[in-house]
């Protein structure tokens, strides 16, 4: 199978980026994107010139280290209609003999550029920093049925709980919002019995800090949530919103 790859090479956020065309001949179906860049990187390697930067861990769609943009929606969401779909977990099945597509980063100011398809997310690390946590003592583990929670209650803490901080969200936002990630992450501790202590010191620091790292606001597109690879609800940004205006009415 023939694929074309246009792959946006850039040295780092200040360098200029520049789409450059890979022609790629012999794809197997069977091979996950990853693996073809694998090739497509062996192959240049020998050549003597530079591979194509992209970060990848686990590849079994769990870790949130790979994304990119393929042809302007996060994880090539247009080629997995039923959703729910990482780079890493995307296969060449998908695609048709002599498609082109164009490889970018998440663009946006929270995510600079490392080199070419890499960006830096340490801004998502240091948000949960700020109170992306619970205070507990230390000691032996708790049996599992010591603190009942409603089944309801407790899978909707899970369905929050399932963000892995690719970033699709931000890089899919017109405004570059980070809401969809940080209301996931204060609502699946919010949720629960063991984060009501903190509850409202965290909406307030985890806010402040999203604000003070350049992520947007959210204007109500949804499109972070038509992209997310682990289906996470807008709903949880009404959450998150309450809890901050519950946190500041209380002062």
């Amino acid at each position: 199978m023939k694929i074309i790859l246009h792959i946006s090479r850039q040295n780092g956020p200040d360098d200029k980026p520049k789409m450059v065309r890979y022609e790629m001949t012999d794809v197997d179906h069977h091979w996950s994107f990853l693996e073809m860049l694998d090739v497509l990187n062996e192959r240049l390697i020998e050549k003597g010139e530079d591979p194509v930067t992209f970060d990848h861990d686990c590849r079994e769609g769990i870790c949130g280290s790979c994304g990119f943009m393929i042809n302007g929606l996060a994880h090539g969401r247009q080629f997995a209609p039923e959703g729910r779909t990482t780079v890493c977990q995307m296969h060449m099945h998908r695609f048709a003999d002599g498609d082109e597509l164009y490889l970018e980063p998440w663009r946006a100011r929270a995510f600079p550029v490392v080199k070419d398809l890499m960006v830096d997310r340490s801004s998502f690390d240091r948000v949960i920093q700020s109170g992306g946590y619970i205070s507990v003592r230390t000691g032996n583990a708790q049996d599992g049925n010591t603190m009942p929670v409603p089944k309801d209650i407790a899978d909707e803490a899970m369905n929050a709980a399932e963000c892995i901080g690719c970033g699709a969200c931000v890089a899919s936002c017109k405004n570059a919002s980070a809401m969809l990630f940080v209301s996931a992450k204060i609502s699946h501790l919010g949720l629960l019995p063991q984060g009501q202590p903190e509850r409202d010191k965290r909406a307030q620091s985890m806010v402040a800090k999203m604000d003070e790292e350049g992520f947007g606001n959210c204007t109500n597109q949804y499109e972070c949530e038509a992209v997310c690879p682990k289906g996470i609800s807008v709903n949880f940004i009404s959450r998150m919103n309450a809890d901050y205006r519950n946190s500041i009415n209380k002062k």
